[in-house]
């Protein structure tokens, strides 16, 4: 019993130090971490809107719906937004820039988990360049990566989906 008492204290101080290193380096660590999601994210908003020079996010509470593109002289070049959809084995986010009038400029897929070599063919260039110049009403047109019909499927019906919502919004601000 004395021996059993012995070692739960044993593994209980290891535990509280490891516990104390995790914190301590969450810590040390925190700053970059946000400042390199910041970084990717401005990056893939100059990917779907290459002519957008400012972006603005548009927010309810604290959550960003939308980014608003200007261009160096003010005007609104187009909208971007992060859409999410569950694939064969996760979820994928895309960014999607969008004209104003609701035509696709591009899409580029920012973050999946998707079987290597099939799924994960939904992020290459031959996939999301069919999304360019296409409507919000026309994105069913699109075709899917064979062998990849979940994850292509998730991609299209995310990106309509946000995209109506969006346009609605935008439509809706306008009046």
């Amino acid at each position: 019993m004395k021996e059993m008492v012995r070692y739960g204290f044993i593994l209980a101080l290891i535990c509280f130090v490891a516990a104390g290193l995790l914190a301590g380096v969450n810590s040390l660590t925190k700053a970059k971490i946000i400042a390199q999601a910041q970084s990717e994210e401005e990056t893939s908003l100059k990917e779907v809107i290459p002519e957008g020079e400012h972006f603005e996010a548009v927010k309810k509470d604290d959550t960003v719906l939308y980014y608003k593109a200007h261009d160096k002289d003010a005007k609104l070049v187009g909208i971007a937004f992060k859409a999410t959809g569950k694939g064969y084995s996760s979820d994928i986010e895309t960014m999607v820039g969008m004209a104003p009038e609701g035509k696709i400029l591009a899409i580029k897929v920012i973050s999946h988990n998707e079987t290597p070599g099939l799924g994960s063919r939904v992020a290459e260039d031959t996939f999301t360049g069919q999304f360019a110049d296409k409507n919000i009403d026309n994105l069913a047109s699109i075709q899917a990566v064979t062998g990849a019909t979940i994850s292509s499927k998730a991609v299209i019906d995310a990106v309509t989906k946000k995209a109506e919502e969006i346009k609605a919004l935008i439509d809706n601000e306008s009046r």
